[in-house]
């Protein structure tokens, strides 16, 4: 992941300007944001029981500052350490009991390209628009339950499900407040595409349960955003 992970640093920092512009009687200025936020991650699907859970993510974007227009323009990269909870059972024969659950770690790069409506000014602004995805696998915080029973199936065990899919398209509204220099943000991200699909491809024993896997990820996300 980690070559992915600086090629999507190669290709932000093509769009990181500090300058300014001119367009007919008013400049245009860019500039720099630093964010920190959490989440509240889920996958939304029929295949297996979830939990949210919470997680950290960090960032930077580039700034349009465009002060006789009703928007502004952002481009920003993420990286996120989302977890999940999926129910499974230690043993084969155990009872599927649907409120026990193993936890799910999975780092995310995202790249967004944002217009910000402006509600009040520059203080109060909807964000919205696509992000591009890459992620790693879903990867078990305890190694010694890699040999656990996802419930709703017989025999799946819960390092089948690890591979999930890696290139995922989002979209994400939200909104933002602040004044200056800080701002503080909330935004829903949810994904367009199938991020369970890679599992289709693969020799899984999807006894006793739905042999086609389909999940869209969900994430709330609150920060506070620094602009430099």
């Amino acid at each position: 992941m980690k070559k992915q992970l600086t090629l999507l640093v190669v290709i932000m920092t093509c769009f990181v300007t500090t300058g300014y512009a001119q367009k007919g009687n008013y400049r245009i200025s860019n500039g720099i944001g630093i964010n920190a936020a959490i989440t509240n991650f889920n996958i939304t699907t029929n295949n297996f029981i979830t939990s949210q859970g919470n997680g950290f993510m960090g960032g930077f974007s580039t700034m349009v500052d465009i002060p006789h227009r009703f928007y502004n323009v952002s481009f920003g990269m993420q990286i996120s350490q989302n977890n999940i909870d999926i129910s499974a059972r230690p043993s084969m024969l155990s009872n599927s009991d649907p409120n026990a659950f193993i936890e799910y770690k999975m780092l995310a790069a995202q790249v967004a390209l944002l217009g910000h409506i402006k509600l009040i000014k520059n203080y109060v602004t909807i964000d919205l628009g696509p992000m591009l995805q890459y992620n790693g696998t879903l990867e078990l915080k305890d190694k010694s339950q890699a040999n656990y029973y996802i419930n709703n199936y017989s025999n799946l065990l819960a390092s089948d499900i690890s591979n999930i899919s890696q290139f995922n398209i989002n979209g994400t509204i939200g909104a933002s407040a602040g004044y200056k220099f800080i701002r503080l943000k909330a935004q829903y991200i949810y994904g367009f595409t199938n991020i369970l699909r890679k599992l289709n491809s693969q020799d899984v024993d999807s006894s006793g349960g739905n042999s086609s896997f389909k999940g869209n990820q969900n994430m709330l996300v609150f920060g506070v955003l620094f602009l430099l």
